[in-house]
């Protein structure tokens, strides 16, 4: 039977997701990948519980997470197992977010944010999760077959049925960010979040103008990939290999070539190394420095890395010489 570790919260902190009364841990646990039905449940479930020890309290899935077409699903329930056999005690201490948007089943209702797509959608997620409601409900993808005030309303409705507490989007630009912005604010629906891809190397989320949209309008950032699959650690400081995989939202790091980037790496490694950072810890840090951004899910299936990222809330302060070296760097 599981009881969580007493000193969970000794050195939590927390982050307010915009102006709002929800709190996260800076650095949360993503369910993206390698968590589905071909992965080991014990295994799983102990990196989870782990997280929780260490004062992770929110836990982000999908309910297009699992291993491909007949995978979908299977990370909700992954979670849902373990949410039922060792966290039920600790519902109320628990932030837990998940989404619909992407391919869930076949047909038309299987994909996308229209209405009926969302209804049904937060239903089974429920059922899989082991849940009464959700703290977060994300609309995963901008749909551009459905209008956006449509997904609003579908959104505000599950708020209103009391199957979410507040609601997120994810991938939206400035244009549909700001026609769902006055539409909640119309509604009155507690919209919080935006999740997006943020890295180090990527700045879309501040020279498109979606940091500030958040920022003049009280809501938070969260972070999806703030590792860049990985590019953001030592894995890749000797070289890339082929086989290696890039986020398409990340696809223009390798324009330069794999050499260039290699040499990228190394000298943000350097600068990293001067602050006693790992190259990774650094990369969270420097997410974690602009006010806007509420948290950055990490995904890791391993536990030692899981603790050796949460070092780098040690250190989130940068002077002007390391912020002007990065900038050299990744500009």
């Amino acid at each position: 039977m599981y009881n969580a570790a007493n000193d969970r919260y000794d050195n939590t902190q927390v982050r307010h997701a915009g102006d709002t009364g929800l709190m996260l841990p800076p650095i949360s646990l993503g369910l993206w990948r390698n968590f589905g039905s071909a992965d080991s449940i014990s295994d799983r479930r102990d990196v989870i519980l782990h997280a929780f020890d260490k004062g992770i309290f929110h836990f982000d899935v999908a309910n297009h997470y699992g291993n491909g077409k007949v995978g979908f699903g299977s990370t909700e329930e992954l979670l849902g197992s373990v949410l039922k056999n060792d966290l039920k005690p600790y519902r109320n201490e628990l932030v837990i977010a998940t989404k619909v948007g992407y391919e869930i089943h076949d047909g038309p209702f299987g994909t996308g944010t229209s209405r009926k797509a969302v209804l049904q959608g937060i239903d089974d997620s429920l059922e899989r999760l082991n849940l009464d409601y959700v703290d977060i409900f994300y609309a995963h993808r901008y749909d551009d077959q459905t209008p956006v005030e449509e997904t609003c309303r579908a959104l505000n409705d599950v708020v209103k049925a009391g199957k979410a507490l507040y609601v997120g989007v994810s991938n939206y630009e400035v244009p549909e960010l700001k026609r769902a912005i006055a539409e909640f604010k119309r509604l009155g629906t507690p919209f919080v979040l935006n999740q997006l891809s943020m890295n180090l190397l990527n700045d879309h989320v501040e020279t498109s103008g979606i940091a500030q949209t958040l920022e003049d309008n009280g809501i938070g950032a969260i972070a999806y990939g703030p590792l860049c699959e990985g590019l953001l650690s030592d894995r890749y400081l000797n070289g890339i290999s082929d086989e290696y995989s890039i986020h398409p939202t990340n696809a223009k790091l390798l324009e330069q070539g794999k050499d260039a980037l290699v040499k990228k790496l190394n000298a943000l490694n350097d600068i990293a190394q001067n602050r006693n950072q790992s190259l990774s810890q650094m990369s969270l840090a420097w997410l974690l420095k602009d006010p806007v951004v509420t948290s950055v899910l990490i995904g890791t299936t391993n536990n030692q890395h899981l603790d050796d990222n949460l070092k780098a809330l040690d250190n989130l302060d940068f002077s002007s010489d390391e912020i002007n070296a990065i900038n050299k760097l990744i500009k």
